[in-house]
């Protein structure tokens, strides 16, 4: 075969999913579209969770410095993100092409065969294998590989020739973005609600502002054969603000609408989706890059596994089991925040409400995880510790050989961790089977950590490569049996 995997599409989504698949030693082939990243950004940061995500994997210094902000919003409402342990909004003032760039470089240096100017036009599951016809300038190329994923966004061409069913509401409403020049615009953070609909408005550089223009009643057109243009963002501007911005000019203008849609599925046979192309929402909070990267990243083990033929049985269908719940419950907090965010004085005892509940920290709490993730728990099986089937919180460690390290550094090489905390011999000798798959590490918290010990009432936790705690040893079960469940059978003569 050609590749282990193709992935079709290089953004945020497709490309970290394919450093996750070389550092497990998978052949990856990446197919994208443009002969070129396009330089624009309709995201500018991302949420904790994907932040977490990139800091498991060494890649946070490659950002240079990063802002956070405990202040995110649902809807609008603006409200305090630290009333949850270890929470903050996330990266802000990072645009998504500095993430891509980011990305591309590291899948890069890791062996990822990247292939831009490169289109999907045929795909056929063989049911052993896949096999693609990718066209670009150099004429078309056909490539078989065992696997392929579609991470090639909210108009996928892999969902559609693949047969996936994508169902949910329809557009209702086009929208507009833009980073407009020498308009100078008062910054609108929040947004201003008008009776002619909301506007945003957000400095990014000297004489350049981001807008977001969302008038009342504009009905979605089709953009197959139009691209929106500078003067009808500007005509949309002056008929909700009254403010003239026709004298200035755009670096770059795009559309969106309200559509809400997921797959139903996100594998069938030997073809799967991540990110937008697996589902698509109304952007509110900046979710859409960061879910797709933790997509990525749950995904990216699994099927590196299964291109290797130690997956146990079923492990690759726990990336729709986990991930799939997680986008509905996306879908439904932005729709949620559209109905408030969008309103007009319909929504208005609404947006009231939400005001007055964000007073208590238990809506705080509930509506901040919700959006960022925080509170995300896959459900790993019977077991009470509040760690299983969550993510390893940010902790430093000490280890047996005095060194100090963190829980994200463990992580980097994106291998299972156990993590014994009790310098016990009986819980190292069980581990050697996996020793391959999985490394040993014997730590207890730093003396200089103060935030709450979380690993409080357990001996030894067993980490996935994705950062999540597959088995404590409070919960009972045999720290063999979670072993062999995650990572497959023991080597031989172990």
């Amino acid at each position: 075969m050609d590749a282990d995997v193709i992935i079709v599409g290089a953004g945020p989504t497709g490309l970290m999913l394919a450093g996750e698949l070389r550092l497990a030693g998978a052949r990856v082939v990446v197919a994208e579209l443009l002969d070129e990243p396009t330089g624009q950004s309709r995201g500018l940061g991302f949420t904790a969770r994907a932040m977490e995500a990139f800091d498991q994997r060494g890649l946070l210094p490659r950002f240079g410095g990063l802002q956070t902000s405990p202040l995110g919003h649902f809807g609008g409402v603006q409200f305090d993100y630290t009333v949850l342990e270890d929470a903050h909004f996330g990266a802000r003032g990072v645009p998504q092409s500095q993430t891509e760039a980011v990305l591309e470089q590291w899948a890069g240096e890791l062996g990822a065969d990247i292939r831009r100017g490169s289109a999907l036009t045929a795909l056929t599951d063989h049911g052993d294998r896949v096999e693609v016809t990718l066209t670009g300038t150099g004429g078309e190329q056909r490539l078989t590989a065992g696997w392929l994923v579609g991470c090639d966004g909210g108009h996928s061409v892999v969902r559609k020739a693949a047969g996936f069913d994508f169902p949910g509401t329809p557009a209702t409403r086009e929208m507009y973005l833009a980073d407009v020049v020498g308009c100078g615009l008062k910054p609108r953070f929040l947004g201003e609600k008008l009776p002619g609909g909301m506007v945003m408005a957000a400095p990014l550089a000297e004489g350049v502002d981001r807008i977001i223009v969302c008038p009342h009643g504009t009905p979605p057109r089709d953009r197959t054969d139009r691209t929106v243009t500078f003067a009808e963002v500007a005509e949309a501007w002056r008929a909700i603000t009254g403010e003239d911005i026709s004298h200035g000019s755009a670096e770059w203008v795009s559309s969106f609408t309200d559509a809400t849609r997921q797959a139903t599925e996100y594998r069938r046979g030997r073809v799967l989706l991540a990110g937008d192309a697996a589902h698509i929402h109304l952007p509110a909070g900046g979710q859409g890059l960061s879910t797709g990267v933790q997509d990525a990243v749950n995904l990216g083990w699994k099927l590196a596994a299964e291109v290797a033929g130690r997956a146990p049985e079923g492990l690759l269908d726990t990336y729709h089991a986990e991930r799939h719940p997680v986008g509905e419950r996306l879908l439904s907090n932005t729709r949620a925040q559209g109905m408030v965010f969008l309103g007009g004085e319909e929504a208005d005892p609404l947006r009231e409400l939400l005001t007055e509940l964000m007073a208590y920290d238990d809506v705080k709490r509930h509506l901040a995880g919700s959006v960022s993730h925080l509170d995300l728990r896959y459900d790993l099986g019977a077991g009470s510790h509040p760690l299983l089937g969550r993510r390893l919180p940010p902790r430093a460690l000490r280890t047996a050989a005095g060194a100090t390290t963190t829980t994200a550094e463990l992580l980097h090489a994106a291998q299972g961790v156990l993590l014994d905390l009790a310098d016990d011999a009986e819980v190292r000798a069980t581990a050697e089977g996996w020793k391959d798959r999985v490394v040993t590490v014997t730590a207890t918290l730093d003396a200089a950590e103060r935030r709450t010990d979380p690993f409080a009432g357990a001996a030894a936790v067993l980490v996935r490569p994705d950062g999540y705690v597959a088995w404590t040893s409070a919960d009972g079960e045999r720290a063999t049996d979670a072993l062999e469940r995650w990572f497959g059978p023991a080597a031989p003569g172990r």
